[in-house]
Order: structure tokens, then sequence, then C-alpha cells
């Protein structure tokens, strides 16, 4: 029985079928030890794509803030909604997803702001067993549901909305 039972990874190179196994956390190779994991398979739509992973990595290892870090998985979540992969009813789903993302990826972001949707789901899951799965029933209807959504959420317009109305909230000396 592995320690370490997160990330399952099937590569298909050569014919040959690889198992790779990292940690949701933090995300390093499972022989490090950590105590804390949930089995989640590639391309499930709910690990992040390695690419992602591994440019998040690489900007915690130039000292960049978190919220760079959570940046990588926002904007890979911006590219699902534009390939099809789903839909997203506001620019703030898709960012809440990326973030959501980057949380169980392991990168240190502050929880979500209390009174969304977001911050009682993680409390809710915080009190769930690490070993207990979402159910097959439940995960499907939240990709159906998904599904369902539009696609303009992540289209160029929206996204600049979002982002001089999220700037205006901000005092001046905390706008970039």
């Amino acid at each position: 029985m592995l320690a370490c039972t997160t990330g399952l990874e099937l590569l298909l190179a050569s014919g040959a079928c690889e198992v790779k196994i990292f940690c949701a956390r933090c995300v390093q190779p499972a022989s490090h030890g950590c105590s804390l994991y949930s089995v989640l398979s590639a391309g499930a739509g709910t690990m992040p794509e390695k690419k992602t992973v591994e440019r998040a990595r690489e900007d915690a290892r130039q000292g960049k803030a978190p919220s760079t870090q959570a940046g990588e998985f926002v904007r890979e979540e911006i590219h699902h909604v534009r390939e099809g992969k789903h839909g997203v009813r506001s620019p703030r789903q898709a960012i809440a997803i990326g973030l959501s993302k980057a949380r169980k990826a392991g990168v240190k972001l502050a929880p979500p702001p209390a009174g969304t949707p977001s911050a009682k789901k993680e409390r809710s899951s915080g009190r769930r067993k690490s070993s207990a799965k979402t159910s097959r029933k439940r995960s499907q209807a939240t990709s159906r549901a998904l599904k369902r959504e539009g696609r303009s959420g992540a289209s160029r317009g929206a996204l600049s909305r979002q982002a001089r109305t999220s700037a205006a909230r901000r005092r001046k000396s905390r706008r970039s």
C-alpha cells in the first residue's frame, strides 16, 4: 500500500502504461511522505494539467506571491471554458473554480470570503474524512450543470469588466 495515493497519472508512452503518483497538497512526487491525500485521475477534470502545475511550481521557486501561482490555475480554467470543456455563469465563477483547484494543489491562498458558497463548501469538506470521495452521482451532476452554462463568462469583454470592477473596489495604492 502506498503512503501517498494522490493524482494518479497514467502516461501512455511507447505503448506501455506508466503510473506516476503526486500529492494533491504540495504537488510533489508521492515519496515525500505527506499524510493527507485524495485520489484524482488526470484528465477527469478535477486534476490540473501537468503544465499548469509545473508553471505554478516554477512561480513558487521564483518566490512569487501565492496569488500569482494561483493565477496559473485560473488561466487554465478560462482556457477550459473557451475550449468548450464546460461553461460558467460569470467570470467570477471561472476564477472561483481556478482558485479552488489551486488550493487543492497546495498553493497557500487565503480561504474564500465568508458567506460565499465556496466558503460553505470548504468548511463542510474540512469536516469530512480525507478518504471520503465525492459520490459519482454528485460529481456527474456538477459536470452536467457546468456543461449547460454558457461560454461568454470567459470572453475578453467579460474578463475585462471583471478586472475593472475588482480594481475599482480596491484602494488606489493597492491597484497595479
